[in-house]
């Protein structure tokens, strides 16, 4: 388990202390020797440490059973020279392959053409690097004389990506990253922007955080109004059922054969029974009245001589119960 970053090469005391005996790409494809792992280096620039550098180190690491893989990294006053200008510094380089999982050892301040006295310094016994010929101080191939030796190894490079590609994409979009890191804090000098176009940033940095803002209350009224609808479907669904209830209870109560109408019809029933008269039984015997006068109901009052006073008004009453008594 990997607890530490790679040592570099010239603080380390763990050197290699076995006979350096030459080997075959065959003898170290079996293992052998038995004694001490297989010393492959690998070189390079690695700026803008990628997925694609990480790669071809694997491939280097994994080409024998057993391995022990050494990465040289130019330093600025080489790459600056033989190359060109690098986005991180030499120390930046140094630290992040350090920590590539891959690497066993750095080599800092690596040689841009690989010397005799170098290999066997650091007791090499394979250089891995990718097949194209690589030209650069004024050599059509700088490995040529690696692969003629019968130490190299090639590796396969991963398409779609590499620093000049990263590069590329970065001065495409160089307007985009400007503007990000004015509105992170950067000034216009830090990004060698000019009065002008720090301005033109701003500005369009500003219009689209409005845009952002504008965007942000369309997204809430449109969550606003799909909540209202949904909602307002819901009261009309509950508003539909309840009027159903409601239909269904009308018509049981005052539809055509509703309780109401059975009610009406009984408490009609009993009404014409109490208002209609009785009629007499053929069988009863007639009252023998006397032909000379009909007696007069006893509710009738005389209204010729109304009494003048309430003891007037009852000697009348106590004579016509008087009468009655007579005709019965």
């Amino acid at each position: 388990t990997l607890t530490a970053p790679a040592p570099f090469a010239d603080e380390t005391s763990c050197q290699c202390q076995a006979p350096h005996e030459k080997l075959t790409i065959a003898q170290a494809r079996l293992g052998t020797p038995v004694d001490r792992p297989v010393r492959v280096y690998a070189d390079g620039i690695f700026d803008l440490f990628h997925a694609g550098h990480a790669r071809a180190l694997m491939q280097a690491k994994t080409l024998f059973p057993n391995s022990y893989l050494l990465v040289g990294v130019c330093s600025d006053d080489l790459t600056h020279k033989f190359k060109g200008f690098t986005v991180m510094n030499e120390v930046e380089r140094y630290e992040a392959l350090r920590h590539c999982r891959y690497v066993d050892e750095v080599i800092r301040d690596a040689p841009w053409t690989l010397t005799p006295e170098f290999l066997e310094k650091h007791k090499i016994d394979f250089v891995a690097h990718d097949d194209i010929p690589y030209s650069s101080a004024g050599s059509d191939d700088v490995y040529k004389h690696i692969k003629e030796a019968g130490m190299f190894v090639p590796t396969q490079r991963t398409e779609g990506i590499s620093t000049s590609d990263i590069i590329t994409r970065i001065v495409r979009d160089y307007d985009v990253y400007a503007r990000r890191n004015l509105q992170r804090g950067y000034t216009a000098k830090e990004l060698n922007v000019s009065f002008i176009n720090e301005k033109k940033y701003r500005f369009q940095n500003q219009v689209d955080k409005m845009k952002e803002k504008v965007k942000n209350v369309e997204e809430k009224s449109k969550e606003f109004v799909y909540k209202v609808e949904e909602k307002s479907h819901d009261l009309i669904q509950k508003w539909e059922e309840k009027s159903r209830e409601f239909i269904g209870s009308f018509l049981e109560l005052f539809g055509p054969d509703g309780a109401w109408k059975q009610m009406f019809q009984e408490r009609s029933g009993r009404m014409l029974q109490a208002f209609s008269p009785r009629q007499s039984p053929n069988s009863s015997p007639t009252r023998g009245r006397s032909p000379s006068r009909s007696p007069s109901p006893p509710w009738v009052i005389n209204k010729t001589s109304p009494p003048s006073s309430p003891k007037a008004a009852s000697a009348s009453l106590s004579s016509m119960s008087e009468g009655d008594e007579d005709e019965k």
